[in-house]
């Protein structure tokens, strides 16, 4: 099968209404990020120095050697910046509200700063063991740092954290945080506004998606944030913006990542205030944990059970969907072969690869699956020899409850429409009423073949669209 793994579909159209707590019009939620003391340093094993999220533009690792300005700038975050911070915060918002992704390492260097995170109940996530990239780990490797910062933070804090998040992660991160931990949410994903489940570690695991753009790191990359009064703008426009959806019915969550050594800084905590500000001034604005957000969804949005349509094989994908497009199992068999990811695990998605097959099939092959249906109201229909699928959609439009003049009629205009076309009229008999099929009828009948014909095929592609949201959803 060709599978593709990526899922670029997410919630579709029909968002799910978030639901949180208290009628909130919009989740906000605030991230500190604690990786003073666990960044890349030859005093940690480490084979250079860090050179990330610095304010040092373009830094680079010191192989073999310690950087004295790089190492003092992260000493800002844990000795200033991180208090700055932890005041600023409880003042707005109140005890509570803040998510700490906390470095196991880094939070074993950090006795007062945990005391005070405690303290204020904040929730402390993981965020690895050390502040370093993992995409060239082994998985193996890789798993052996998740289970020794899941240890060292239990030892740590008191307790096994609920949340992960590895930051500079690899494509096995979210597999094996999931196998590994009994984690409530794992946030390596910046793919979404709202949770969402997925299928990793044998089980489904809960992602709360975090942000890349709402985040003082872009004071520390080039094209990013200049001074506060930027960052200060763009977090108030995100919210207002995702609060004029909850306004409307559709409620968000807005994440805010932090760093100390960052936004610690005075000139950028004073626009970090005035934009939290802001967002306390308004009704119905929920600051909570990651954990709360978590817990929340998995009560009011549990993990959808069935079958996934890009997950069947061969044999019960073509017996769910082979009738589909009449008597042509053929198209689900093509369709199975092509590449299907989650994007067509919903009634859009498999019609789409349906669809694809039969445009792309032969004028010869489009005909038999025209010449497949049945005529409307015709003898099939009389002698209960239709499909179940046509059966109720003939009933539908009432053409199950003809008089005897009314069924002559439609049997004369179906004679009289295959002797000039060579197939039958086709109609969504779902998307009309018995007075609107015969109009059609009339109107069409007169039409020259190659524009009857590609009416056909467009009503048979809408005909299997109904027919998936009925079995499917829409």
């Amino acid at each position: 099968m060709q599978r593709y793994p990526r899922d670029m579909a997410g919630h579709g159209p029909d968002m799910p209404v978030a639901r949180w707590p208290n009628g909130a019009k919009i989740a906000v939620q605030i991230v500190v990020n604690y990786e003073e003391g666990g960044e890349n340093n030859i005093l940690h094993g480490d084979a250079a120095s860090e050179a990330f999220l610095s304010e040092i533009t373009g830094a680079q690792p010191w192989p073999g050697q310690r950087h004295w300005n790089m190492e003092t700038i992260y000493e800002y975050g844990s000795r200033a910046g991180f208090w700055r911070l932890q005041g600023l915060l409880t003042d707005i918002i109140g005890k509570g509200g803040v998510t700490v992704y906390g470095v196991a390492t880094a939070l074993a260097r950090a006795p007062q700063q945990v005391k005070a995170m405690q303290e204020a109940g904040w929730e402390i996530a993981s965020h690895g063991l050390k502040w370093v990239e993992h995409k060239d780990m082994s998985p193996e490797e890789e798993r052996v740092q998740i289970r020794e910062a899941i240890r060292l933070h239990t030892e740590v804090t008191g307790s096994a954290p609920r949340g992960w998040y590895t930051g500079r992660c690899s494509m096995n991160t979210v597999e094996l945080a999931a196998s590994e931990g009994n984690f409530a949410y794992i946030a390596d994903s910046y793919a979404d506004d709202l949770p969402y489940w997925v299928k990793a570690g044998g089980k489904d695991q809960l992602i709360v998606p975090y942000t890349m753009d709402c985040n003082d790191m872009r004071f520390a990359i080039q094209a990013g944030f200049t001074d506060g009064a930027q960052f200060e703008g763009y977090l108030k426009d995100s919210f207002d913006m995702l609060y004029a959806e909850g306004q409307r019915g559709s409620p968000k969550m807005l994440s805010i990542g932090l760093h100390c050594r960052l936004v610690g800084r005075p000139g950028r905590a004073i626009a970090l205030k005035r934009a939290l500000e802001h967002m306390a001034g308004h009704e119905g604005v929920w600051f909570a944990t990651r954990e709360e957000i978590a817990d929340h969804w998995a009560q009011a949005h549990p993990p959808k059970t069935g079958p996934r349509p890009s997950q069947m094989d061969r044999g019960s994908f073509v017996e769910a969907f082979g009738g589909v497009f009449e008597h042509s199992p053929w198209i689900a068999e093509g369709a199975h072969a092509l590449e299907l990811g989650p994007h067509h695990d919903s009634a859009a998605g498999v019609h789409n690869a349906l669809a694809r097959v039969f445009r792309a099939a032969t004028d010869e092959q489009r005909l038999g699956v025209l010449t497949a249906h049945p005529d409307l109201a015709g003898k099939l229909a009389a002698a209960g020899r239709l499909t179940a699928e046509s059966t109720a959609e003939q009933a539908g439009a009432g053409l199950d409850m003809l008089t005897d003049e009314e069924r002559a009629n439609f049997q004369q205009l179906n004679a009289e429409y295959v002797a000039r076309h060579g197939f039958p009229f086709i109609i969504a008999v779902k998307d009309n009423t018995k007075a609107s099929i015969l109009e059609a009828f009339h109107r069409r009948i007169g039409n020259d073949r190659a524009t009857e014909f590609a009416e056909a095929c467009r009503q048979v592609e809408r005909i299997a669209e109904l027919r998936l949201a009925e079995k499917l959803g829409a």
